[in-house]
């Protein structure tokens, strides 16, 4: 039996499908989110439990029964209703007592590239803080870190979409590097390390190319027969607008630590997490033409 945190999330919809809904308990916090949950399972019932991820003793019983469980649950942009250490580390202290409880044998929890306790990003040092918490448990655990993840119908592949659209875009930092990965490539890894016998490891796993953000559009646009122009800003720029939207609202539509975390640069060496996890990563331009459709918006 395989338990899904944040089963509502594009991932865990996507790793619901893979497995089938037999076999797996979907854990949301929200009646729109078992509805979502539902719908994914095209049909099959599926066992969602409504609970609160900082709730240990309702963590337990949840997962009572439940051989494995994959934690999706983790936000990057910060407001007062939802902090990183709450959403990070406080989910994965919860989790780490809950699934000794009721005798779990592994945990797979999927972080992001860029990931440290160190960090001077608060969100990616929660992040890397929350991966420890995990490792350190009493349960064995497998973090898989990545970066952009692209999958059909989600939203970073319908704003690259739009992008690769226009004639025109702006964005900060166009030399800031990206190594997208397929959504589906993230889910074998899951069920890879879900099977596999590594405890206690971190896995750094991406798509097979590196490029520049502006190159990225521009590569999007040709899949799309399209062509594009990318006019490239400062980043400090954008830190200057989000510190001023964030003393202006209580909830900006960006945030400084957000835009920190989106211009990390990506470029590891993937043959590591794929041979370990018997991956083949799925071409680039093969994962544009699967997330990006051809027809016009």
């Amino acid at each position: 039996m395989l338990a899904i945190t944040g089963a509502n999330g594009h991932l865990g919809t996507r790793l619901l499908q893979a497995r089938g809904a037999d076999g797996v308990r979907a854990l949301v916090r929200s009646q729109a989110a078992a509805e979502r949950v539902k719908a994914a399972a095209r049909g099959d019932a599926v066992d969602v439990r409504l609970l609160d991820y900082h709730q240990t003793d309702d963590l337990a019983e949840a997962l009572q029964g439940c051989d494995f469980v994959v934690h999706l649950v983790g936000i990057i942009k910060e407001t007062a209703a939802n902090r990183y250490q709450d959403a990070h580390e406080g989910s994965c202290r919860a989790l780490a007592q809950a699934a000794e409880r009721s005798g779990l044998r592994r945990i797979v929890y999927l972080s992001i590239l860029g990931a440290a306790p160190g960090s001077r990003n608060a969100c990616l040092a929660s992040r890397g803080a929350a991966e420890q918490i995990l490792l350190d448990g009493p349960v064995p655990a497998t973090v898989i870190r990545v970066p952009m993840v692209l999958g059909e119908g989600d939203f970073a592949s319908r704003a690259l979409s739009a992008r690769a659209r226009r004639s025109f875009n702006v964005v900060l930092r166009g030399s800031s590097l990206e190594q997208p990965i397929y959504a589906g490539d993230v889910v074998a890894a899951v069920v890879a390390a879900l099977a596999g016998d590594d405890a206690n490891r971190r896995y750094d796993l991406a798509g097979p190319e590196s490029l520049r953000r502006s190159a990225l559009i521009h590569r999007a646009a040709h899949v799309l027969g399209r062509r594009t122009r990318v006019l490239s800003l400062p980043l400090g720029l954008g830190m200057m607008v989000a510190g001023v939207l964030e003393t202006l609202s209580s909830d900006p539509p960006v945030t400084r630590e957000m835009l920190g975390v989106l211009d990390h640069d990506d470029r590891i060496d993937t043959q590591p997490a794929v041979e370990s996890l018997g991956l083949t990563l799925t071409p680039l331009d093969e994962t544009l033409r699967r997330c990006l459709g051809g027809e016009p918006a």
